[in-house]
């Protein structure tokens, strides 16, 4: 009883104990994210840009002696870019500040090799500052990328470099205001002027930069920051060994923080790792980084961005997408569009949740509470979470969509702060009262999105099949996506017969020879046909009954190769070289070393301007040829050297390489492979062919 303060009057309560003990959270399983890497990893997609001299001299890599006074930008425009960025959905830009040639897009102190010397603003000007006010001025986060590897500098291999590298850190780390990523590129030692020597100099890139202590720099002066690098010491983030935008279907953001990683590991992340290290996507909105004019026409497509989304953010990845800077300092108009049409298509994908506070319904949860039940994976809060028992690995999710409903998409998130813990899951719908699969996959971790064709129906259930420890998921979401037709595939066979194909079944075919645009009055394709010469080919897939196009194909042959024959082997599998498709290869004998030569008799002489190598385009990309000599030849006897040099990042972008030289007038050409990325023997070819005049 208690006596009122009052009145003096004794009251009679009942106090009732509560009978039921709170709950108890799960506790973290394994390795969990830091906080800088949960703010990186839930901003999700952000730019790159590049822009350096190699912008104006047309190459992937320069050497450092490129001149200084090529740069000057006449129309430069950071806000442009950030614009753009800021309309795409990208939440922020890293910078190529420095690229491998050294030429730094800041005045630094400490080199004589930047914008302070060039005719730019008059040696007044600071991309890097001009940058960083325009993110500030749009809201999005401002990243840096610095080279590593520098060509132009002397002291480049030497102790006295690391100094020289620290300091250019400092000033970008120390000048800018906040900097969210910190993008160290692995290219390191290899030929370059290094202040006029002109050589190759090799550095063991575990020890040389003495990653631990840059490392304690770095969050010394941007406690905020998360650090990607794909060479030395672990960082915080890693690359997924490929710049064709995708991670792996199963992709733990697990590593162990000791040892050499292979590129699979890279891919896939490891299961029980030691450490949290989550992946990011890196590519290029075209085949190449830097600008390359010839390269207008080759800007991804919707679909292919799409599928880039999918495969990273929707993989448990960060999706870092490159804009190449035109010469003259802006975003290129197609780059632009491309952006903001994709930007635009993910917005519609994902708008409405269908799921979003739906009745939702739980085999198991943990100690029958509310505050982890079902519900919480459907109250669109990312802080709160279902979660099971701590002997529960096995559980369903089951949501009640009220109605027949239509839907392409899931979307399921765990609760990262405690672990990645799911193995595997399935989804099933409820169609004429019977439970039918409709898709199933592996890791979940902060984001991992399913695509599947359209299904109607009332329920969806969400099977954990397989998990580490309890599951703990913070979000389900299901949608109804747009459908977006993909362009067709056009590949020319060594018979010179034409193969278009769509990327669905049910879509007609539309295609012209002569150049024009492909319209649906246009000659419908109907098989493969036989063509002579140089034609270019353009086509799209139609939908009739959305009346719908795709975006269009182009594909530019030249001689045709049905006369062509490889010498000097005995094996019809080499005929993969000639067959005009990129997804066949040949590897030459592992067990003949290098210099290994591909020779090939055109049938009769041509007049040759140039050669294309297309590398094997498997997911590991082996035998990828880096170094070469080209020559051509009459008679098949005596043979001139018309070309050499290296493939400038092969490895990491395996694209069509194109090299020009002096039209020669031959009937045998022969590729000579030097050297190959793997350091071993193994020679690859997807396709080879020459430029003519």
């Amino acid at each position: 009883m208690i006596r009122c303060f009052f009145c003096g009057i004794i009251l009679s309560v009942c106090l009732v104990s509560n009978s039921y003990a709170q709950t108890k959270a799960p506790a973290p399983f394994g390795p969990v994210p830091s906080e800088n890497q949960i703010r990186w990893q839930e901003m999700e997609y952000y730019a790159f840009v590049h822009f350096s001299l190699n912008t104006y001299t047309d190459q992937s890599w320069g050497y450092g002696n490129e001149d200084i006074n090529l740069f000057n930008p006449q129309k430069l425009d950071c806000r442009q870019w950030v614009r753009i960025c800021k309309e795409a959905g990208m939440k922020g830009i890293i910078l190529t500040a420095k690229h491998h040639c050294g030429f730094c897009l800041w005045p630094s102190k400490y080199t004589e090799y930047s914008v302070k010397n060039a005719p730019w603003k008059n040696g007044k000007g600071d991309v890097v500052r001009e940058l960083a006010d325009a993110c500030r001025e749009y809201g999005l986060k401002l990243g840096i990328y610095l080279s590593p590897w520098d060509r132009n500098y002397a002291d480049y291999g030497k102790p006295e470099y690391i100094t020289y590298f620290r300091n250019q850190l400092t000033e970008l780390l120390t000048n800018y205001g906040d900097i969210f990523e910190i993008w160290f590129d692995g290219a390191n030692g290899g030929t370059g002027f290094y202040g006029g020597a002109n050589e190759t100099r090799k550095i063991d890139p575990k020890t040389y930069y003495d990653w631990k202590n840059t490392y304690k720099l770095v969050r010394k002066l941007q406690p905020n920051i998360v650090i990607w690098n794909d060479g030395g010491d672990r960082a915080d983030l890693r690359w997924v060994g490929t710049e064709g935008g995708s991670v792996g279907a199963t992709n733990w953001s697990l590593l162990n923080d000791t040892g050499d990683v292979p590129y699979k590991m890279l891919h896939y992340g490891v299961e029980n790792g030691n450490a949290w290290v989550p992946a990011e996507v890196n590519t290029s909105i075209r085949p190449e980084w830097f600008y390359h004019p010839s390269e207008d026409s080759k800007v991804k497509t919707l679909p292919q961005l799409m599928e880039t989304y999918y495969n990273s953010i929707g993989h448990n990845a960060t999706l870092l997408l490159n804009f190449p800077i035109m010469p003259n300092g802006l975003i290129n108009e197609r780059d632009e569009k491309a952006a903001l049409e994709f930007g635009k298509a993910v917005k519609e994908a994902f708008d409405i949740n269908l799921a979003e506070n739906k009745k939702a319904t739980a085999s198991n949860v943990r100690g029958k509470s509310k505050e982890f039940g079902a519900e919480k994976a459907v109250d669109n809060d990312k802080n709160t979470y279902w979660a099971t028992d701590d002997n529960v690995k096995t559980a369903s999710l089951t949501i009640d969509l009220g109605k027949p409903t239509t839907f392409n998409r899931f979307l399921v998130q765990e609760y990262i702060r405690l672990g990645q813990r799911v193995k595997a899951f399935t989804i099933e719908v409820l169609v004429d009262g019977s439970w039918k699969k409709i898709a199933s996959a592996t890791t979940i971790g902060y984001k991992r999105i399913l695509v599947f064709p359209s299904v109607t129906s009332t329920k969806v259930r969400f099977n954990i099949t397989d998990s580490k420890a309890c599951p703990v998921i913070s979000n389900v979401g299901i949608y109804n996506a747009p459908q977006i037709l993909t362009a067709p595939s056009i590949i020319r066979n060594q018979s010179g017969e034409i193969i278009i194909t769509a990327g669905d079944k049910e879509s007609a075919i539309y295609y012209t020879l002569d150049g024009s645009e492909p319209t649906i009055d246009s000659k419908k394709y109907a098989t493969p046909f036989q063509t002579y010469g140089k034609l270019v080919v353009r086509a799209l897939a139609y939908d009739a009954t959305k009346g719908k196009s795709s975006p269009e194909s182009r594909e530019t042959f030249g001689l045709p190769r049905k006369d062509w024959k490889i010498t000097g082997i005995d094996d019809q599998k080499a005929y993969a070289i000639l067959d005009g498709d990129p997804t066949t290869a040949w590897h030459q004998n592992r067990d003949k070393r290098m210099p290994v030569d591909l020779v090939i008799d055109l049938g009769k002489e041509e007049n040759i301007s140039g050669f294309r190598y297309l590398p094997d385009q498997g997911l590991w990309n082996p035998g990828i040829i880096t170094k070469y000599r080209f020559y051509v030849s009459n008679d098949n006897v005596e043979w001139r050297l018309v070309n050499e040099g290296e493939f400038s990042n092969i490895k990491n972008n395996p694209l069509w390489q194109t090299k020009k030289f002096a039209a020669e007038k031959a009937r045998y050409i022969k590729l000579r492979a030097l050297k190959n990325t793997e350091g071993n023997n193994n020679t690859g070819y997807a396709e080879v062919d020459v430029v003519t005049n």
